[in-house]
């Protein structure tokens, strides 16, 4: 099953899978960026942060492999007035265009072997000073029931990202939390927590 797929069947349902509200790491760190800052959403899914950076008067950019995610943002973001720039594509055929201030990711579903070089383009993508922020599940959510896949070679270690990100400045850390994001994350969770800037 393609990325797509598998996304398209989570978000055709009715509502938002994870609510509408934006992740809570992700939104306690807006006061690191500057003002019109140019941000890119990756793995956005339905479009929760990619609103609420829309809403701070960022420049947002909103990529997922899901059409039917990226149509709810769409129709969420006219209902607000927002203006959002979405791309509909798998992030391992993401190629670099365009420069940006800030990049964002919570709970990307990438697998082991991908990692690597998406975190190459991430860092390739980001403006000098600028910051790569995401939430991710630790591989010790598998003890947990509040959400994530199931599958070890989806989830997160700390060392997936101190052996990246070279030439960064990093903040990585491993802790349990409590998630409260629509039906998808409910409950205790193991998550990682990064903050990444390019030097």
């Amino acid at each position: 099953m393609s990325q797509r797929e598998f996304w398209n069947n989570k978000f055709s349902r009715d509502g938002f899978l994870y609510g509408l509200k934006p992740n809570t790491f992700i939104a306690s760190k807006i006061g690191l960026l500057a003002k019109k800052s140019q941000v890119l959403c990756i793995g956005e899914g339905e479009g929760r942060n990619a609103i609420f950076f829309a809403k701070k008067e960022f420049n947002v950019t909103a990529v997922d492999a899901s059409d039917i995610g990226l149509l709810k943002l769409q129709e969420r973001a006219k209902e607000e007035n927002l203006e959002i720039n979405t791309l509909c594509m798998d992030l391992n055929h993401w190629e670099i265009t365009h420069k940006y201030d800030v990049i964002v990711a919570s709970y990307l579903h990438m697998y082991k072997e991908e990692r690597s070089a998406l975190f190459n383009k991430i860092e390739e993508s980001l403006n000098t000073n600028g910051y790569f922020i995401g939430e991710f599940f630790s591989t010790k959510q598998l003890k947990y029931t509040s959400g994530g896949p199931k599958d070890e070679d989806l989830l997160y270690t700390v060392d997936d990202f101190r052996k990246s990100f070279l030439l960064c400045d990093k903040e990585i850390k491993e802790q349990v939390t409590i998630l409260d994001e629509g039906k998808g994350h409910q409950g205790e969770a193991c998550v990682i927590r990064v903050v990444i800037q390019k030097l």
